[in-house]
């Protein structure tokens, strides 16, 4: 039977694999069969995505992306278990609701440490000879806030735009190595932030217009997950440097 995707036994890493996107994603890619790696803070719920895996030889590791200094020794100590990998998902991120006078520098910086910097550490690293299988295919978790931003949110609106900015110059300067770079665009979607987001802020201006403009409805992960799959497989293999939106409408 002729496989669209061909992921089969390729090493992925996936951050963020705790919930949300990313253990959507990390299901997915192990029905495909990929030997996932998954990274993030909470081992207890790394467990309970490890339990909802498909196939075998998938691992994980801990990690909290702020420590932007233990990046290497983390993927050095992947590669040392189990081999070079093939690609990897950066879904780890946060947010934070800060109107103007709120924010400072502090915030700013913890923000873009998990959303932005961890995503230029991990592909940085991932470009070296000794940690790729070969090449590979690069894809970070971005927004429709890069595009259109929102109240009360401007710093994680500027951590998605410098991921969007950084996958354009990352695709030109790292596609002699034989490895792409894209950002999946999601709109949103229905993922513990969130569900935690509209509860606290279900009934304010910014999220009415938000859902207005998202004319599609809320975006089961799933949806973002295929997303990823796509662009992590050769199926894709023309498409370099681009934001591939997943937005339910909300950018048209």
């Amino acid at each position: 039977m002729f496989d669209f995707l061909d992921l089969k036994d390729k090493r992925i890493l996936i951050t963020g694999a705790s919930s949300g996107i990313g253990r959507e994603t990390a299901i997915l890619l192990s029905k495909l069969g990929v030997k996932t790696i998954l990274v993030a803070r909470d081992e207890g719920r790394l467990i309970e995505t490890m339990g909802a895996l498909e196939g075998d030889d998938h691992s994980y590791y801990i990690h909290d992306f702020t420590d932007i200094a233990g990046v290497e020794e983390l993927i050095q100590r992947i590669v040392s278990d189990g081999g070079k990998l093939n690609g990897f998902v950066h879904s780890a991120g946060i947010t934070k609701e800060m109107p103007l006078p709120l924010v400072d520098f502090n915030s700013l910086h913890e923000i873009m440490l998990v959303n932005f910097y961890a995503f230029m550490e991990l592909s940085r690293i991932f470009a070296k000879k000794r940690i790729n299988d070969n090449g590979g295919s690069i894809v970070v978790m971005s927004s429709n806030a890069s595009f259109i931003g929102a109240k009360a949110l401007s710093a994680y609106c500027a951590s998605k735009s410098a991921v969007d900015g950084a996958v354009r110059a990352l695709a030109l300067e790292l596609h002699p190595k034989g490895i792409r770079v894209n950002s999946v665009v999601p709109g949103g979607v229905r993922t513990p932030m969130t569900n935690k987001y509209f509860e606290e802020f279900g009934d304010t201006e910014a999220v009415a217009f938000t859902m207005a403009k998202q004319y599609m409805g809320i975006i089961e992960p799933l949806y973002i997950a295929n997303a990823a799959a796509f662009l992590l497989s050769n199926a894709s293999f023309y498409i370099n440097g681009r934001a591939f939106p997943v937005d339910a409408g909300s950018l048209t």
